[in-house]
């Protein structure tokens, strides 16, 4: 009773700290480092620094070793409690119940810490080092995706991140010779349809992704009738008049955002690749991947740095790490949203490793939605963004196609179900699910 009464709690706070992760990020980018005083000299100029961010996120994940520590010595510490002489040992009887305190399921909160398949080879020593091509994919998506971060709202960010299980399932096909059914590929095609129309729904509306300076305007429109007009009129302007400045780099930040999803699959599918062959503990994975992903991006920073950053055209860049660190140093708000923000990820992956290890599959998905959902709304309530309602069609076909690809609602047409010949290979390959080994969301 015990271990179910956690679950709830384990949830609520992948919830939490997975909202914070996206919310904190978008905050930070926010924050005025420079030319901030109204009477000041030239314009104004937020935090921009994708590459520290990507750092942030394996501090944060290589803070994942904390918590294997805490086990280890608390397991350290109940076995000195077992060395009991054998006088004071409880001895079991036959009315004790038959079953054994090891036989019992572990604790939510503990199974990060099994292996996946102890009768597999252990993923020890100089062989570890797989884990740095997953954390090299790593890099390149979540760099990806905070530079996209810049110039979209929060939700079309979280939203537009939906386009993942199109590549994990092509991926998938192609590496790990997976099967897909048609209403899979049906899935696909309405995954796609639904990012569309959010990055569609980002470029009408690009004020949404700097809401420190909305553009000046009139009161919002409140009746449908009105809203159908505006999004008219701005489709109209965007294809007849020359392109909005805005509008260009909206769509650039969500086609970034869908082109980090390869980076992230091709994650997945060597996590899956390596867990299928090896036996580790989930944390320890992140916590290596988060090792290997800290040296390899500030080794690359420190390159870049004095490839791009030192140049006249790459001071105060991205690459700049230089005036990067000394905003963060300097500024007190983007310093302690950059220590937030490595506190979230990684308690992040201590829950969602919990959560997605002890709930069904139907489960995950109705939190995965819930997470998109909460940042859309708490960025509406902070003003964030604005109200779109062609955002709500997209996010509900993307809501609609991830649940038909997971097989949680039923395809629309009997002809895309499997045959019975299908459906009991599947099983013989341990069940209709793409990644059996359950990829281990960082971010």
């Amino acid at each position: 009773m015990a271990t179910r009464a956690i679950i709830p709690f384990l949830v609520a706070m992948m919830l939490v700290t997975g909202v914070c992760n996206t919310l904190l990020t978008k905050y930070q980018d926010m924050q005025c480092v420079r030319n901030c005083k109204p009477d000041g000299h030239g314009r104004p100029h937020n935090f921009e620094q994708p590459v520290i961010q990507t750092v942030q996120m394996f501090i944060g994940e290589t803070g994942c070793w904390l918590v294997v520590f805490g086990f280890w010595l608390r397991k350290r510490y109940l076995s000195r409690n077992e060395q009991e002489p054998l006088l004071y040992r409880p001895i079991r009887n036959s009315f004790d119940d038959d079953a054994s305190i090891d036989d019992q399921p572990p604790s939510p909160a503990v199974k990060p810490l099994v292996p996946n398949d102890e009768t597999r080879t252990a993923l020890s020593g100089w062989k570890t080092i797989l884990l740095a091509l997953p954390a090299c994919c790593d890099i390149t998506g979540t760099t990806l995706m905070n530079v996209g971060l810049l110039f979209v709202a929060a939700s079309i960010y979280q939203m537009t991140r939906g386009a993942l299980v199109l590549f994990v399932g092509l991926f998938s096909v192609l590496f790990l010779h997976r099967k897909l059914h048609p209403f899979h590929w049906f899935a696909l095609f309405v995954v796609v349809l639904g990012v569309a129309i959010v990055g569609l729904a980002g470029a009408l509306f690009p004020g949404d992704k700097n809401p420190a300076h909305p553009p000046a305007g009139g009161e919002a429109t409140t009746t449908t009738d009105d809203l159908l007009k505006s999004t008219i009129r701005s489709l109209q302007s965007t294809t007849t008049t020359s392109p909005n400045p805005d509008v260009l780099w909206t769509i650039l930040g969500v086609l970034m955002i869908a082109f980090a999803q390869i980076f992230t699959a091709s994650q997945f599918c060597l996590e899956e690749w390596i867990l299928e062959h090896y036996a580790l503990e989930p944390l320890k994975v992140v916590g290596w991947e988060g090792i290997f992903g800290l040296l390899v991006t500030l080794l690359t920073q420190l390159i870049l740095h004095f490839v791009i950053g030192t140049t006249s055209a790459g001071q105060n860049g991205y690459f700049d790490a230089s005036e990067g660190y000394r905003e963060i140093f300097s500024n007190r708000t983007v310093g302690w949203s950059s220590l937030a923000i490595m506190v979230s990820i990684g308690g992040f992956n201590f829950f969602g490793l919990s959560v997605t290890r002890s709930v069904s599959a139907t489960s995950r998905s109705t939190i995965d939605t819930c997470r998109t959902l909460f940042i859309w709304l708490v960025s509406l309530g902070l003003g964030w963004e604005s109200f779109k309602w062609l955002q709500v069609l997209g996010f509900g076909m993307l809501v609609y196609g991830t649940f038909l690809f997971n097989e949680i609602v039923r395809p629309p047409l009997r002809a895309c179900l499997p045959r019975k010949g299908e459906e009991r290979e599947a099983g013989r390959m341990g069940g209709s699910g793409l990644l059996p080994e359950e990829p281990i969301e960082h971010l």
